[in-house]
């Protein structure tokens, strides 16, 4: 298939492209470049790469030209980042996407896949796994922009026929990830010997899926006919101090784990406890995410600082 990816060039974006493209699929990536390149050298220079923001119809039109499908991943991505830029962040998030349906609509696309985020689900059912049929509860700007399109898009679905799949990613970690996310940041510090900053007790959890499982579910999901919310969660919870850990012990380091106030701005961001369920992941692929955080964590280190 022709396929365009808008946010090719980011973290989740770039693996996705590097894998379509040994599947052999014709890619083009759109992307403003704002936050760098991650793409790596022989994937770009096997995609179409097109400069430009997600934000310009025009852009967005004529990328998609001739293409089969959309990723729909460009976003403004950083807690810090989306806490400072609300109005920028909930512009690209609904004018992006806007255009995205508009682009599909003009060149006759027929499905859309787009980044979501388990951010939606704020502090909603925090005793049990998160299913999608769960109440969510967005706190933020971009989790409730992310929630608008997800609404947005399933309403072009029941009125225009186009098929969507909205991928709710928990905490995805791996290859050509920046260090505004947890898991690159500790890697840094533990490796450079500087104290490990853990925001709060450390005691909040997260459910970590690595980047491969990851891309493997959306490549998987590519051929779900209709409109679904699905899930990508490995279903296992750790908390930040073990993550913090686990990272000193695959590094053999010697870093002090410092315990520190998160700032105000990322109150609305730190729930205590979050573990996603894959169950309708699986009973649309027959798969779910199956790379535990150790594996993924030691998979890391070896390949990217040994």
């Amino acid at each position: 298939m022709k396929i365009l990816i808008t946010g090719g060039a980011g973290f989740i974006g770039s693996n996705l492209a590097k894998r379509l493209v040994n599947d052999q699929h014709d890619v083009v990536v759109l992307d403003n470049l704002l936050r760098g390149n991650k793409l790596d050298k022989d994937t770009f220079e096997k995609v179409n790469f097109i400069r430009g923001d997600v934000r310009d119809l025009d852009t967005v039109t004529e990328a998609s030209k001739g293409c089969d499908l959309i990723f729909h991943f460009a976003a403004v991505l950083g807690v810090d980042i989306v806490a400072d830029n609300p109005v920028e962040t909930m512009d690209v998030e609904v004018i992006g996407t806007r255009n995205v349906v508009y682009a599909a609509e003009v060149n006759n696309i027929k499905r859309i896949m787009y980044a979501s985020t388990s951010g939606i689900y704020g502090h909603s059912a925090i005793e049990n796994a998160l299913t999608e049929e769960v109440l969510v509860d967005p706190r933020t700007s971009y989790a409730m922009a992310k929630r608008y399109n997800e609404i947005y898009l399933a309403s072009h679905y029941e009125e225009k026929g186009l098929d969507v799949v909205s991928l709710r990613f928990f905490n995805v970690y791996g290859w050509n990830q920046d260090n505004r996310m947890v898991v690159p940041r500790f890697f840094e510090q533990s490796i450079a010997g500087e104290r490990i900053t853990v925001f709060g007790t450390g005691k909040q959890t997260r459910d970590f899926t690595f980047i491969d499982d990851t891309v493997e579910a959306c490549v998987r999901l590519m051929d779900v006919k209709g409109c679904h919310i699905v899930n990508i969660a490995n279903e296992a919870e750790w908390c930040i101090l073990d993550l913090a850990e686990q990272i000193k012990e695959i590094t053999n380091s010697d870093s002090e784990i410092a315990f520190i106030d998160a700032p105000k701005k990322r109150y609305d961001y730190e729930v205590e406890r979050r573990v996603g369920s894959s169950a309708k992941l699986f009973e649309l692929t027959k798969y779910k995410p199956e790379t535990t955080l150790t594996e993924g964590l030691r998979n890391i280190y070896q390949t990217n600082y040994k």
